[in-house]
């Protein structure tokens, strides 16, 4: 049975951060989650800020919101849609992001990045980085820590519109979201910052009862 880290919190991805990949491959390593998740842990502790008593370490796996039992945890007969995860996570050096789809189930892209972290820890054993530049290309977009929410949902559809470019109250909010979506979205062309934007819109609407 599989033992998940009591730091890492779960859930199912909303939208894969670009473009999956293709051409997955089988992956050059054969381990079992319980070890992978042993793995992870660790990794948690050791990036952890050392300053705060907690971490706030996410995995998003590609499963939909009920294949996850009331612990958060996902049910034993979970199955995913696709093998991509994303693992981020507050560390010392700011939050960083690790999506991965490499491979060709979500425990191999797991276990890769568990290795990923181990191998940039390392790094600082031979003392050539002082300061975690090792981490700098998987900081999270500062852009998305700074827009966390909007205040109501009024501002909620404004932006929306102002993405699509149609400004008129004869348009559903349902509409201006799936106008917002296709035009955002990083599969089309669009930033996946204004992307992660319609995202929150979406949420603030739906809480206020608009969706």
């Amino acid at each position: 049975m599989s033992t998940w880290p009591e730091t890492l919190q779960l859930g199912p991805i909303r939208e894969w951060p670009g473009t999956l990949t293709r051409d997955r491959r089988a992956a050059p390593f054969r381990s079992a989650l319980t070890a992978t998740l042993k793995l992870l842990d660790r990794e948690i502790y050791e990036l952890a800020d050392t300053r705060s008593q907690q971490t706030s370490a996410e995995l998003l796996v590609a499963m939909q919101p009920g294949m996850f039992r009331l612990d958060g945890r996902p049910r034993a007969d979970a199955r995913a849609e696709h093998p991509g995860v994303v693992f981020s996570m507050d560390t010392r050096h700011g939050r960083l992001s690790y999506p991965c789809d490499t491979f060709t189930t979500w425990q191999d892209n797991l276990r890769a990045i568990a290795l990923a972290l181990e191998a940039l820890r390392k790094v600082d054993r031979y003392g050539v980085t002082r300061r975690g530049e090792q981490y700098r290309g998987f900081l999270a977009l500062e852009g998305t820590a700074a827009t966390a929410s909007f205040a109501t949902a009024d501002d909620a559809l404004a932006f929306l519109k102002s993405v699509t470019g149609v400004y008129t109250n004869t348009v559903t909010a349902a509409a201006y979201l799936r106008g917002a979506q296709r035009r955002a979205h990083p599969d089309t062309g669009g930033d996946p910052a204004t992307f992660h934007r319609v995202s929150l819109a979406e949420t603030k609407l739906r809480e206020a009862g608009r969706l």
